[in-house]
């Protein structure tokens, strides 16, 4: 639902990445979408001719949208999709009792990985999960009040469940992720692990088209954040030990690139504490590659307890070749850094062991070029999609 098509500039490019993969294999593919951009909370002008000539189909389920990444009109647009989608794939099926032979949802949305999940299984045709995100789980990081949180997360659930039971596959971003279903249901499933990973040749031409756009004053040391400055995202604690390690680490500026409902209250405080710190606001993919190579260490920065294992923007922290902070809890994650030797892991909210990660970090250049090294082969390893996906087609065929 969140895909980035044709000459839009934000959104997730896994789902047309694998679209585009399974057009290469031999497949046929109708990739269903919303008819809503929700990077740019704007509805498509869907006859445009970007959105057409390409190598799979395209429809768009329409969907009224709305305005912020979590309140109510966001669970009622979601729902109207789910209703228009499940009244789209009807009529398909009506139409030809074979109009498709497998079908592959993300969850979340949970609502229209259930009508996904039960149209495959009313037709009797596989279905795929591609687990990216747990709600409700996630929302708690948000709104977590007894009761009332179970309450009203429980259709989340419900869904979350329905889905699950009826899967035929699991694709997951972590380990962790991939497992999940398995609470919710008795029988075995297949399964694979696929990091979202990034487009690694991409993520190069971009550093190489914006070098001169991008550069580094002499004696400046550059640590990085890249994503959403929300709720799920410590990023109050990274401003506070940019102020602390400011005194320590010769020409410290720290970068964060993105934006979100904390902006405002994030640069109040680093003007307030006098932090050495420059938000930069959404910065276009290839961009932002150039920033991630231009830096000596990125952050990874979670709060205490956040639901997210393994997220996006990990396939281009690993691509620049640089150091990486963790603050992340997931354990997947963790021994992850510690076992693969590209960074170090430290506990979220706590300013002065993150202090303390890039002082030292800062004081060895040596350590950082290992570590560099370590993060890039990672990256060609396992986060490149152009080989981690060929794991989806392979599910894909066994499941068909």
């Amino acid at each position: 639902m969140g895909v980035k098509l044709g000459d839009e500039t934000r959104g997730y490019t896994r789902f047309r990445f694998l679209s585009e993969l399974l057009v290469r294999e031999g497949f046929d593919v109708t990739l269903f979408t919303s008819s809503f951009q929700h990077w740019e909370k704007a509805q498509r002008d869907v006859e445009k001719a970007c959105y057409r000539d390409l190598p799979y189909r395209v429809v768009f389920i329409p969907e009224p949208g709305y305005k912020k990444n979590l309140d109510l009109a966001r669970i009622m647009s979601h729902r109207k999709a789910a209703k228009n989608l499940r009244r789209m794939l009807t009529e398909r099926f009506a139409a030809d009792a074979r109009a498709f032979d497998l079908i592959y949802a993300e969850i979340p949305p949970n609502d229209v990985a259930r009508v996904c999940a039960e149209t495959a299984h009313e037709h009797g045709i596989p279905f795929v999960a591609d687990v990216n995100d747990l709600w409700p789980e996630a929302m708690r990081m948000v709104v977590n009040v007894p009761v009332v949180s179970d309450i009203a997360f429980r259709p989340f659930a419900r869904d979350a469940h329905r889905v699950y039971e009826l899967l035929s596959g699991a694709v997951g971003t972590s380990d962790e992720y991939a497992a999940r279903p398995a609470a919710d249901r008795e029988e075995p499933y297949e399964r694979v692990t696929v990091y979202v990973g990034n487009n690694l040749a991409a993520f190069d031409e971009g550093v190489r088209e914006n070098a001169d756009a991008v550069v580094k004053p002499a004696g400046e040391f550059w640590v990085t954040y890249a994503g959403t400055l929300g709720a799920s995202y410590d990023l109050s604690t990274l401003v506070q030990a940019a102020k602390l390690a400011e005194s320590q680490v010769s020409g410290l500026r720290v970068k964060i690139l993105g934006d979100g409902p904390d902006r405002d209250k994030l640069t109040e405080l680093a003007s307030s504490i006098g932090a050495p710190v420059d938000f930069l606001g959404y910065t276009p993919y290839d961009r932002m590659a150039a920033w991630l190579a231009a830096s000596d260490i990125t952050v990874n920065s979670l709060v205490h307890g956040a639901a997210q294992s393994i997220v996006t923007k990990i396939g281009d922290y690993l691509a620049a070749g640089i150091p990486m902070i963790n603050t992340g809890e997931s354990p997947e994650f963790c021994s992850k850094v510690e076992a693969d030797g590209f960074g170090v892991n430290v506990a979220p909210g706590n300013a002065s062991e993150l202090t303390q990660a890039i002082v030292k970090l800062a004081a060895h250049s040596s350590s950082r070029k290992i570590m560099g090294a370590k993060a890039r082969d990672i990256a060609c390893r396992q986060f490149d999609q152009a080989h981690s996906y060929q794991a989806i087609v392979e599910l894909i065929r066994n499941l068909l």
